[in-house]
């Protein structure tokens, strides 16, 4: 260990290698704050070269490593594990190239999403991917995780928006696949391997990501609604008539909705009576006049239908922010609900209702006093659902519930949040025995010392051996 310890101070010097009490809190937990562990010691290379140079190291002593990008994953992948050096891609920032002719923006993998978005906006383009950790979050990790966000209804997770990429395996091998092209069947899509996969198989380094014009009109609607039938038939409606101008439809259920229109200052509903469901509808397109036109005739038909109870479409900016501010209120109340568990589930539409019904039974059943507060991307299958009692010691029997549950509907117990060190153990629920067996294959692969991110997406110790 000493060996590796001046092996990799050598190379990156004092403040790229960093040891001890110089290490501070910030690189021992995750957003979620769940068994945080300071990391042995803190490896933040500025380039590809020294990248591999550090993996190779680790590799050739057989040494963990966790890779770290802004530590807003709410899943645990980023949490050190005892004796592990944290690789942190913080000083690998920057955009690379903007090509407004072939619609691509190439950046390296510590850059902030936020940072992509706004020099995309600035030439005159649109990055769609977006969620509220958009001012801390890396992209690199973004991709590792495949998130999703707001605008997966209309634009894909972030495996749609990856053309190309550069990432180093364990042993410190680059594999550079910076397409730039829409259409590239040449052999195996490798990029495919990194994407989505939280950093187990190799560490992305630079990535060319897809852009789309920049759209100057939005209209957005806040709809009351009285029964999830009801959120389906108006689903339904919006993607005929609005077509491939959605851009969201989100869906709050009257206990979350309630919660942060009391809890969070500055909110209040814009409707006089209390309704069981709530649906956020956006549209995107050129025109302002033209397109609030087009969603308020949409609701029209919605009202005559009776599939509407009552609804507000935003005439300013002011009132569009508040609306989105209601739906994204579980950053404003997290503190209240502290601790609590974070199901990020994707499921089919049929099933949302008998799931969430049998989440409601069981785990009133065993604890009588437990919130549950649900919302979600409702267009792309995607609820979350956060529960507390308000002690952690009932947290491991909630996830026990809850996914088991999850499985019973044969749904996803990741949507868009991955894997990490959290839900390992219950990937079982969602993925078959020789899902998992190939994917310890690839694993072994590519990783045979096990030093990327180990304990994270596959347990040492499968829960469901085969047979």
């Amino acid at each position: 260990m000493s060996d590796l310890v001046t092996s990799l101070t050598e190379l990156l010097g004092p403040n790229g290698f960093v040891t001890g009490s110089q290490i501070g809190d910030k690189y021992s937990v995750d957003y979620t704050g769940e068994n945080p562990h300071p990391p042995l010691a803190v490896a933040r290379p500025r380039t590809t070269t020294e990248l591999s140079a550090v993996l190779r190291a680790c590799n050739t002593a057989a040494h963990p490593v966790v890779i770290q990008g802004g530590l807003t994953g709410l899943s645990g992948g980023a949490t050190p594990r005892p004796g592990e050096i944290a690789v942190s891609l913080e000083r690998m920032i920057g955009i690379i190239e903007v090509d407004t002719a072939g619609m691509t923006l190439t950046a390296w993998a510590g850059t902030p999403l936020q940072a992509i978005q706004d020099t995309a906006a600035d030439a005159g383009c649109l990055f769609p991917l977006d969620f509220g950790a958009r001012g801390s979050c890396h992209i690199g990790g973004a991709i590792a995780t495949n998130a999703g966000g707001n605008q997966v209804i209309r634009f894909g997770m972030t495996r749609n928006l990856v053309l190309g990429l550069e990432a180093v395996l364990a042993d410190g091998t680059v594999i550079s696949s910076m397409n730039r092209m829409l259409k590239n069947n040449a052999g195996y899509d490798l990029k495919q391997l990194f994407v989505g996969t939280e950093g187990t198989l190799g560490v992305i380094t630079r990535c060319v990501l897809r852009l789309y014009p920049l759209l100057p009109s939005r209209a957005t609607a806040l709809c009351a609604l009285r029964s999830f039938e009801d959120v389906v038939d108006l689903l339904r409606l919006s993607r005929q008539r609005l077509a491939a101008s959605l851009s969201a439809f989100e869906v709050m259920w009257a206990p979350y909705f309630d919660f942060v229109t009391d809890h969070v200052a500055g909110l209040e509903s814009p409707f006089e009576s209390d309704f069981p469901l709530y649906a956020l509808i956006q549209i995107e397109g050129t025109d302002s006049e033209s397109d609030t036109s087009q969603l308020e005739s949409m609701l029209a038909t919605a009202f005559e239908s009776g599939t509407v109870e009552d609804a507000i479409v935003a005439q300013s900016e002011g009132q569009r922010a508040k609306i989105w501010a209601i739906r994204d209120g579980i950053g404003e109340i997290t503190r209240v609900l502290t601790p609590y568990a974070s199901l990020d589930v994707s499921l089919g539409l049929e099933q949302m209702p008998g799931f969430l019904r049998d989440i409601d039974t069981e785990l009133k059943g065993a604890f009588p006093e437990v919130v549950i507060l649900v919302f979600g991307h409702v267009g792309d299958n995607n609820l979350h659902v956060f529960i507390t009692t308000r002690r952690h010691v009932d947290l491991e029997r909630i996830h026990q519930i809850a996914y088991e549950i999850t499985g019973r509907y044969e749904g996803s117990i990741s949507a868009e949040h991955g894997i990490g060190q959290l839900k390992v153990g219950y990937l079982h629920y969602s993925r078959s025995t020789t899902e998992r067996a190939l994917m310890r294959r690839l694993k072994q692969a590519l990783d045979p010392k096990g030093i990327l991110n180990p304990g994270r997406v596959l347990d040492t110790q499968d829960p469901r051996p085969p047979g």
